[in-house]
C-alpha cells in the first residue's frame, strides 16, 4: 500500500463509537487518504476530533445521501 492509496471504511449502521473505533484503527496502519461513510449523527463529531488530535485534515462529502469524511 502506497500514501497514494485512498482506504474506504463504510461505517453505515455503525452507532457512536464504533465508526470512530473503526477508523483510529485504519489511521494508525495508514499514512495516506483515508475515507468514511458513517450515517449515525454523532459520528460526525468524533469522526472530527480523531483527525484533529492526529493532525490530519478532514473534508466532508457525501455518497448515497450519507454523510461521508476524506481525511488526509
Amino acid at each position: 500500500m502506497t500514501a497514494n492509496d485512498v482506504i474506504t471504511v463504510d461505517a453505515r449502521g455503525l452507532r457512536c463509537p464504533w465508526p470512530a473505533i473503526r477508523l483510529a484503527r485504519v489511521l494508525r496502519g495508514s499514512a495516506g487518504v483515508v475515507e468514511i461513510i458513517a450515517d449515525d449523527p454523532a459520528a460526525e463529531r468524533e469522526i472530527r476530533a480523531l483527525a484533529s488530535a492526529q493532525g490530519r485534515e478532514i473534508d466532508p462529502f457525501c455518497v448515497d445521501g450519507c454523510p461521508a469524511f476524506r481525511i488526509r
